[in-house]
């Protein structure tokens, strides 16, 4: 049975020692992010904290910060069974005959059991508030660094409506709060929100959108996902989940949320209307600076009585946003392989933040076939913000960075291997001229051949003879080893 909320996973996380309660009073600026950023850097537990100054509301932090617990949030043993289920989705052949279509059933009848459910109560729901009585800072929203402009709400799934297709989005973007009732809507321009926000502007209309803190873990990873803008988050919740995502509809605004949420936020953004956010710690590490962004009108709030409010931080990585990013890395890499079937594995190192580096191990079959590899990846949706994409073969194992490292350094000739290109950054590059553009460089570090301008005999590998190392297998215990 899927997690119908986010305290079922709690109560999973208390029963593995797996969570940690702090009893002792905390402020909500700095020091949580202090005592957070401590334990996720040790690998310490998910983190409850039960009084938090000036508030009556917990914090839940750190909820996803390793492999085990983002595994136990979406039911895997391995996060790579995610990827298999989707590989056998994909590789669905179009059925000839009828027995194939019958064969076919089984799976399409899965599919449909995943489609999000309305519900017409929910626990989001035990408290409503409207109207003046609005007041967002009830809530024990973090300020997380020094040089922030505030205080911050990292961890919400903002719901919002496509205006043509009336298509549901969900996504994850940070909230500046700068009163009790209006809030940053920090969206980048390549994203799926911000793209649907545009829209509204160009019809002059109020956009209504919708907020929830805390949800089911699945529902809740759904929303950092990069998923096509054709693909229901929910939907996609479900699959992880095997159970259908709950929803309930809003009080003010025509949207669907997560009838388990923690906290629900309505309201609207008003065409052209934009104020100064940030700046703000990010996961770069670094501070992204201050600029204008859409504003967010809350309308009411609805909360659970006991209302746990779950957040997140990010700076200088490893990160509890590393382990969503490294199980997306796995769960789409499937998606990859059906474009590009020559690749067979993937690494985002953590220290590239996800979109600064990517390395790449292939079958290689032709010449030419890594910078073929390269420029399709920087064609590929999120991925054409990768600023270094590093090509290996097959034999080399791309999550060993050091293994990685050796091969690189000791296969590439620099101007035979090294490609630059100009094109799109993510928004968070902050080294490049200008901002959302600039040059990316691609690395063959494959074996070389002849067509490829190598004019002497590659390298040979040391390795040891297979009966050696087979002999010494069976004697190593007698060697006096254990």
């Amino acid at each position: 049975m899927a997690y119908k909320n986010l305290r079922e996973f709690i109560n999973l996380l208390e029963e593995k020692n797996l969570l940690f309660r702090v009893k002792q009073e905390v402020n909500c600026e700095l020091e949580i992010t202090e005592i957070a950023d401590r334990m996720v850097k040790k690998d310490g537990p998910a983190l409850l904290f039960e009084n938090v100054l000036g508030h009556n509301f917990p914090v839940l932090i750190n909820t996803f910060a390793s492999y085990e617990r983002m595994q136990l949030a979406l039911e895997v043993n391995n996060i790579n069974d995610i990827a298999k289920r989707i590989t056998d989705l994909l590789t669905m052949e179009p059925p000839d005959t009828i027995w194939q279509k019958i064969l076919m059933l089984p799976k399409l009848h899965e599919l449909s059991q995943f489609i999000p459910k309305r519900v017409k109560n929910g626990p989001c729901k035990d408290v409503i508030i409207k109207g003046d009585a609005v007041d967002v800072l009830k809530f024990p929203v973090l300020k997380c660094w020094p040089m922030d402009a505030g205080r911050f709400i990292t961890l919400p799934m903002v719901f919002t409506k496509d205006l043509q297709t009336q298509r549901m989005n969900v996504g994850m973007y940070r909230m500046q709060v700068f009163d009790e009732k209006t809030c940053g809507m920090h969206w980048h321009i390549h994203k799926d929100g911000a793209r649907q926000y545009k829209k509204y502007e160009e019809a002059n209309q109020r956009m209504e959108i919708a907020v929830a803190i805390g949800a089911d873990p699945a529902s809740m990873y759904a929303a950092t996902c990069p998923l096509p803008e054709s693909i229901d988050e929910m939907l996609f919740a479900g699959f992880l989940r095997r159970e259908p995502v709950e929803l309930i509809r809003c009080e003010t605004v025509d949207i669907d949320v997560p009838a388990q949420a923690e906290i629900v936020l309505e309201g609207y953004l008003d065409p052209y209307e934009r104020r100064i956010e940030g700046p703000f710690g990010d996961h770069t590490g670094f501070y992204s600076p201050a600029d204008a962004y859409p504003i967010f009108h809350i309308t009411c709030i609805t909360h659970r009585n006991d209302a746990i409010y779950p957040c997140t931080i990010v700076g200088k990585p490893p990160m509890e946003d590393c382990f969503f990013g490294k199980a997306t890395e796995r769960i789409f890499l499937p998606l990859l392989k059906l474009q590009l079937p020559e690749i067979v594995d993937m690494n985002l190192p953590i220290e590239g933040i996800f979109h600064n580096c990517v390395i790449v191990s292939i079958k290689k079959e032709f010449v030419g076939q890594a910078k073929r590899v390269m420029h399709s990846i920087w064609g590929m949706g999120q991925m054409m913000f990768t600023k270094v994409i590093i090509i290996v073969d097959e034999d080399v194992d791309v999550h060993n960075l050091s293994e990685v490292t050796w091969k690189v350094l000791n296969y590439i000739e620099p101007k035979r291997d090294i490609s630059f290109v100009d094109g799109p950054l993510d928004v968070l590059n902050h080294a490049s001229n200008i901002a959302e553009y600039g040059s990316k460089m691609g690395i063959d570090a494959t074996t070389k051949g002849a067509a490829e301008g190598m004019a002497r005999e590659w390298p040979t590998l040391i390795t040891m003879d297979e009966a050696v190392k087979k002999l010494v297998d069976e004697r190593w215990e007698a060697y006096g080893f254990e």
